[in-house]
């Protein structure tokens, strides 16, 4: 009997019970991890950094909601420090997470599922624990709600409690080698909190926007806000996670405050009357001939670049192919020929752009030259869904930059839309069938671009096109976005050194027609969504190089976009207020989280305004 009674309970224990867990501190997409178990904080962190002080930052345009969940409307910024996740990264390593909520983590030898393990310490901010049950119920929230996590997710089969203080993600197939690591990345929120009720005694809806200030388990919490104008965070003295080695030399301020400005110029003009602290200049012509200030001559204001090395990057001007306009690859093809970058950088950059020729500019995952290699038998598994010159010759970015040159690609623009159906009639460029001139809009939230534009414009008037710029402020821009709502708007994305699922939210079919996606273009193609999986279920680092290469030139070929510029350095001024960590993090600036207030030059500059 004692031995049927063993058999019986040896059959309901499943393989991941019975074999012995193999727990880690930390995982990584790239191999070993740096910091070993029991580290004692992470190298670009000061753990004898002082904590106090401020530190001010202002932001373009407003805010009407702290609940990111639904993905729509303009979140607050700061946000990110109410909350926390069950790893956090290392800021000097490519692609490795270390235990914040959790302590511990294990994943099946085939990636097909993984259980973190909660920290018997975590408390939210009114000192319930963190559970299980705040895992499960932040998932099935944000992949519910928000379009992009839902992709982003997809491969979870099942979230489920799995001990006292375990929960295990379990995925549709194997194989999936960064998914492991990435559920570890989303935000937990408190279970009990959103299903409770407001001041009011009205119940919490966690699929709308809120102004109700949440709860958090984070290293700060909100202090104070004025709607669409200030949020003021304040430090937790007796957060749970602060002795950490993740957190040991972070988050030294005791307070973090997000200033509100209408708009570019107006911001710009309040950093310099020190109405906050930091400011990332966008802007090459004010990069240039904008800081002739005697706060930067007498070096109260600091101006320091530093080099991107955390990704690659896209700019360009994205065309909605849900538009009837932009569903022929050749209008596109021809207006990515009267693009003159040259001449635009000569005349408003100072020359301080590069062109951008990949979807993963400025890292090794862009696809150069013709396929060969491991690229190219990829390529192969779909040679009948791609052109077959993409085999032979690679992508030409338009070159400009002179008057043959401009009018070369003047010449093939009229060949390309005289294909396509249009011709000039009375100085306009018209679709023959119809009888309707070309027109469409560009999109903007702010006047940064506008006189890109125009520029853009003039070219595009040669031949007839009818280009209109619209100015809207963030919360139709956003709104607009979310239900592409647009004809052409400037693009701009950033891209990880190992690119995974969020692929499938940038390019893929399915969030093509799902609103608040990230693919604005509207692509839909069977090849895009074939590399898309080889990227995700790549085995090696050399497959996925190779197959993100892939993806990279069946982008280019799709002409989705005109190609922009980018630059690859994060220009920054700040006023001398602050120590920063020696080294500072190799892939990040990281201030604030890493940088401290410091008293003695804070008192050599003065009083703030």
């Amino acid at each position: 009997m004692r031995a049927i009674l063993a058999l019986l309970l040896a059959l309901l224990v499943t393989p991941v019970e019975a074999e012995e867990r193999d727990w880690r501190h930390g995982l990584s997409l790239l191999g070993e991890i740096k910091y070993p178990k029991g580290f004692a904080h992470f190298d670009y962190a000061n753990p004898k950094a002082p904590k106090g002080g401020i530190v001010r930052f202002g932001v373009e345009g407003g805010f009407d909601t702290f609940n990111y969940v639904p993905g729509k409307g303009d979140l607050a910024s700061g946000t990110t420090y109410l909350y926390e996740t069950l790893m956090t990264p290392a800021e000097d390593e490519v692609a490795s997470d270390y235990g914040l909520l959790a302590e511990s983590v294990s994943r099946s030898p085939d990636f097909s599922s993984v259980t973190y393990r909660l920290r018997s310490e975590a408390r939210w901010h009114d000192g319930v624990p963190v559970t299980p049950e705040d895992v499960i119920f932040s998932f099935e929230m944000v992949t519910k709600y928000n379009p992009p996590f839902h992709l982003f997710y997809r491969n979870v089969k099942s979230v489920t409690k799995t001990g006292e203080r375990e929960v295990t993600f379990t995925f549709d197939k194997a194989g999936n080698r960064e998914l492991p690591q990435i559920v570890g990345q989303l935000n937990i929120l408190p279970k009990h909190w959103w299903e409770g009720k407001d001041a009011t005694g009205k119940p919490r809806d966690i699929a709308q926007n809120t102004l109700e200030i949440p709860l958090g388990s984070g290293p700060y919490r909100i202090k104070s806000f004025e709607p669409g104008r200030r949020i003021v965070y304040e430090r937790v003295k007796d957060y749970w996670g602060r002795d950490l080695n993740v957190n040991l030399g972070r988050f030294n301020f005791d307070e973090i405050r997000y200033e509100h400005f209408r708009d570019d110029t107006v911001l710009f003009e309040a950093f310099k009357a020190d109405q906050f602290d930091w400011h990332t200049e966008i802007s090459a012509k004010t990069w240039a001939s904008g800081y002739d200030v005697p706060a930067v001559k007498d070096g109260r204001i600091l101006r320091e670049t530093f080099p991107v090395r955390g990704g690659g990057q896209m700019q360009g001007f994205a065309m909605n192919q849900r538009r009837p306009l932009f569903q022929d690859q050749r209008v596109r093809k021809a207006l990515g020929l009267l693009l003159d970058f040259e001449e635009m950088n000569k005349l408003l950059f100072f020359g301080q752009y590069q062109r951008v020729t990949s979807y993963f500019f400025g890292t090794k995952l862009a696809a150069t030259g013709v396929p060969e290699g491991l690229e190219r038998e990829i390529l192969e598994s779909v040679r009948d869904k791609v052109p077959a010159a993409l085999f032979e010759k690679p992508y030409q970015i338009p070159a400009s930059g002179t008057a043959e040159m401009m009018r070369a690609n003047l010449r093939e623009a009229t060949r390309l839309l005289k294909e396509a159906g249009y011709e000039l009639r009375d100085r306009r460029m018209t679709e023959v069938k119809t009888g309707r001139p070309m027109r469409f809009e560009v999109l903007l939230n702010g006047p940064s671009f506008e006189r890109h534009m125009l520029f853009y414009k003039q070219a595009l008037d040669r031949l007839g096109i009818d280009m209109t710029i619209r100015t809207v402020d963030q919360p139709q821009y956003t709104a607009r976005v979310r239900d592409f709502d647009f004809d052409m708007l400037v693009f701009d994305r950033g891209q990880s050194l190992t690119p995974g699922n969020e692929q499938r939210d940038y390019w893929g079919s399915e969030a093509a027609g799902r609103p608040g996606s990230g693919n604005w273009f509207g692509i839909r193609d069977p090849a895009v969504d074939a590399l898309i999986d080889r990227v995700i279920y790549a085995k090696t680092r050399e497959e996925l190089v190779a197959a993100t290469r892939a993806l990279d030139r069946v982008l280019l070929w799709g002409d989705h976009m005109v190609p922009a510029w980018t630059y690859l350095f994060q220009r920054t001024a700040r006023w001398d207020r602050f120590g920063k960590p020696d080294p500072i993090p190799y892939y990040s600036i990281g201030f604030p989280d890493s940088w401290w207030f410091d008293a003695e030059k804070a008192a050599r500059i003065g009083t703030r305004r």
